[in-house]
């Protein structure tokens, strides 16, 4: 299954060597690198690397808008598969046989990092962040009838032909949310893979917009209710 590997990234200098060495060890995969503004030193190593491609954003664009702009490469390219994931070193790329032995008979396999009570002894999440994850997963299983465990993380295996069927736009951290209503809109199968539970910095963002907790909430919802009214509409 031809796969390319989607990362989204802003001033992951302190970590970016060690994820692309991680992922070129394991091989078989194309890597596009989607670099939303930094300003740190994460160009000059992105330089160095021999990846598929590098997609620049001018300025920080946001996290959702570097993830449509990756797919839009990914599909255009005529990938069978897209893995995300993030590259602060909390996603493991040695996991992604898992996801994508799992995408064999799922349209989306997504990370989770409350499936395994085992693997969730490495860290402790920021309280206020498991608290918003555990109340939009209920919305969305409820709305999806998905069973969910964690809506919210970026490690996430597609088949490309099921990715295609998406109309994602919400450019920040809305994102994952508009792609659980818009697969269950399109039909799509999904399941999880169990991953580690890590947490390197707690205060951590991918930019500085939604870094209040009701605003980031707030957002979220407004996210899911956009979406949701559009249930009855085909994609």
């Amino acid at each position: 299954m031809r796969t390319a590997v989607v990362l989204p990234v802003f001033n992951e200098a302190a970590t970016l060597t060690e994820v692309l060495d991680a992922l070129q060890r394991i091989g078989g995969m194309d890597i596009v690198l989607v670099d939303d503004g930094s300003t740190d030193e994460t160009p000059g190593i992105a330089k160095q690397r021999r990846l598929s491609c590098v997609w620049t954003h001018p300025s920080n664009l946001g996290y959702g808008r570097s993830l449509i702009d990756g797919f839009r490469h990914v599909i255009d390219g005529g990938y069978e598969a897209c893995i995300t994931m993030d590259a602060d070193a909390q996603h493991e790329p040695d996991r992604i046989p898992c996801f994508l032995d799992k995408l064999k008979d799922f349209d989306i396999v997504s990370g989770s990092r409350y499936l395994d009570p085992e693997l969730m002894k490495q860290g402790i999440p920021p309280p206020e962040r498991l608290e918003i994850n555990r109340l939009v997963t209920e919305r969305i299983n409820a709305i999806t009838g998905y069973r969910l465990t964690d809506s919210f993380c970026g490690f996430k295996a597609y088949r490309t032909e099921g990715l295609s069927k998406l109309r994602l736009t919400e450019e920040n951290y809305g994102m994952p949310l508009q792609v659980w209503i818009q697969a269950f809109r399109a039909g799509l199968t999904v399941t999880e893979c169990a991953i580690p539970l890590i947490y390197r910095d707690h205060s951590r963002n991918f930019n500085d917009r939604f870094a209040d907790r009701e605003e980031r909430l707030a957002h979220y919802l407004e996210v899911l209710a956009r979406e949701t009214a559009l249930l009855s509409t085909p994609l």
